[in-house]
């Protein structure tokens, strides 16, 4: 009987063991991922500011062969959740890369594709959006954004999942008088229209409910060239 037991314990503690011996092995492993992913943002970051500045994002780009205007940017951005529009600090990068298993180039080259169709779940495209407009916010207390970039940003943000009314939204953006400016209730808003409302007929567009005002007057334009 005695014998069993004394078994039973010394098997327990070679488990613990091997539980002990696995976790040293994955910190250690953790350890040395986070080494390189700090070594590659040395690679880019301004020395003097410790951050990856516009300079560094456009060294980033050429070596993972996309352009700055690349929307997978934005999206790399968005997984670091950066505040400042083309700066990335220590943390940012640690963060991003860390959740992208990526401490290299050529990983982190491989990453933008899944990195993408995450993305463009409808459970984070919402998040997104908003993100990429408050992404655009440079200034301190700036509320919103002006027209030209609005329709720049639509551009990489919606026009390949609406081209059709992103298309006709800049261009009633840039004809029309009434707007300098685009706040994000506007810009959420032309997001749940484009997600809600049958286009171009817009058959179920009812003027009735909480729209901002500026899409009663993009539908109201519409409605007026399609006659």
């Amino acid at each position: 009987m005695r014998r069993s037991a004394s078994k039973k314990k010394s098997g327990q503690s070679a488990e613990s063991v091997t539980t002990d011996l696995f976790r040293s092995a994955s910190s250690k492993a953790s350890t040395k991922e986070m080494d390189r992913i700090d070594h590659l943002f040395n690679q880019y970051a301004n020395r003097s500011s410790n951050l990856i500045d516009p300079e560094g994002i456009e060294e980033l780009c050429s070596n993972l062969e996309v352009s700055h205007t690349d929307i997978r940017i934005l999206m790399l951005a968005w997984k670091m959740k950066a505040e400042k529009q083309g700066y990335f600090t220590h943390e940012e990068w640690r963060r991003g890369l860390k959740a992208l298993r990526a401490d290299t180039i050529s990983k982190l080259k491989k990453a933008l594709p899944e990195l993408e169709k995450e993305v463009r779940r409808p459970s984070n495209f919402a998040d997104f959006y908003a993100y990429a407009f408050r992404y655009c916010l440079t200034e301190e207390k700036q509320k919103s954004i002006d027209i030209e970039t609005i329709c720049q940003l639509l551009e990489i943000v919606m026009g390949s999942t609406f081209r059709a009314q992103v298309d006709y939204f800049v261009e009633y953006l840039k004809i029309q008088n009434d707007y300098k400016v685009i706040n994000m209730d506007q810009w959420m808003g032309l997001y749940r229209f484009c997600n809600e409302i049958s286009f171009p007929d817009m058959g179920n567009y009812n003027p009735e409910l909480a729209w901002p005002l500026i899409l009663d007057n993009f539908v109201e334009w519409i409605l007026e060239k399609q006659a």
